[in-house]
């Protein structure tokens, strides 16, 4: 049995999962928890209809979902990052749920609306 070469295409992206690992290890916990949280908070605003095409682009199961996890995160988060980041991901939140309320055309019970579990009735 001969050794084969490293495939230089495998070493490569070994080498870019390294200085991933090294970028993302310094990146405070606050400014992660962020990105994460805008993210969601975006892909749950278009799925609620508020984009560009919300013809092509609404879809409640898949908001329901998104604003769910945010809302966890937002809640989770709001100690450990403060009151300073918590508030705008707060607003944001408050805004994609109120959304989902007016694109239902089954409107749900008060506190039964996806991420009212953790942020109470949204009204």
């Amino acid at each position: 049995m001969t050794d084969t070469p490293p495939n230089d295409l495998a070493t490569e992206a070994s080498i870019d999962d390294i200085d991933a690992a090294r970028d993302i290890a310094e990146v405070p916990a606050v400014e992660l928890i962020n990105t994460v949280a805008v993210h969601l908070l975006s892909a749950a605003a278009v799925k609620v209809g508020l984009a560009d095409d919300p013809q092509q682009q609404t879809d409640l199961d898949e908001a329901r979902k998104l604003i769910t996890a945010l809302a966890g995160l937002v809640t989770a988060a709001a100690t450990e990052i403060g009151d300073h980041h918590a508030r705008p991901l707060r607003d944001g939140l408050r805004s994609v749920q109120l959304a989902f309320r007016e694109a239902s055309a089954i409107p749900d019970a008060p506190g039964a609306g996806p991420g009212e579990k953790y942020t109470g009735p949204v009204n």
